[in-house]
């Protein structure tokens, strides 16, 4: 099982290595990294397991952020009855909305083990392209919320952190543009 100290935090550099692309088929480490990130990320979202285990909750988690500098990001989001859990290797957004908000209360990151509050533009809607485990070519549609966790989870693999796009002389400059969610 996956722990805090497991996760890179935001002063170690291989946060800012661009990740490299995946090969198939994948190796048993990798498929063990994918299914520790899923849990890490699914027990993170159960109140009494995050408790028991001390896990910062988290809904994405790109595969640098265990010290593994391949291009892969899981997703696991509360929905009604549960989770939908996204593994997508090689992930490149293929297309997006014109319209761009961002998160009002700020986005957060397992690797930044900080309150940071300020304007990170993003997508409101983007269709996300890459493969599953096993090779085959999935499209996924994801808006708000989702959409925010795969472009935050693809930017990791790109070396950049959410705080990046924070201007630090003023947070919440041009707010008026987008759409607060």
């Amino acid at each position: 099982m996956l722990k805090m100290k497991d996760i890179l935090d935001e002063k170690d550099d291989r946060l800012r290595m661009i990740s490299k692309e995946v090969e198939f088929p994948l190796d048993e480490k990798d498929l063990k990294n994918i299914d520790l990130m899923v849990e890490y990320l699914t027990n993170s979202q159960i109140e009494e397991k995050a408790e028991k285990y001390n896990l910062r909750p988290g809904m994405g988690m790109a595969a640098i952020q265990i010290g593994v500098p391949k291009r892969y990001i899981t997703i696991v989001e509360e929905v009604e009855d549960g989770f939908d859990t996204y593994v997508v290797i090689n992930p490149k957004i293929i297309s997006n909305s014109i319209e761009k908000i961002y998160v009002e209360q700020g986005e957060g990151c397992l690797s930044v083990n900080r309150d940071v509050c300020g304007i990170v533009p993003r997508y409101a809607r983007v269709t996300v392209e890459g493969q599953d485990i096993d090779g085959n070519l999935i499209r996924i549609r994801a808006r708000e919320e989702l959409a925010i966790a795969f472009q935050h989870e693809i930017d990791h693999l790109n070396g950049i952190l959410f705080t990046d796009y924070i201007d630090p002389k003023n947070p919440m400059k041009d707010a008026e543009k987008y759409r607060a969610i």
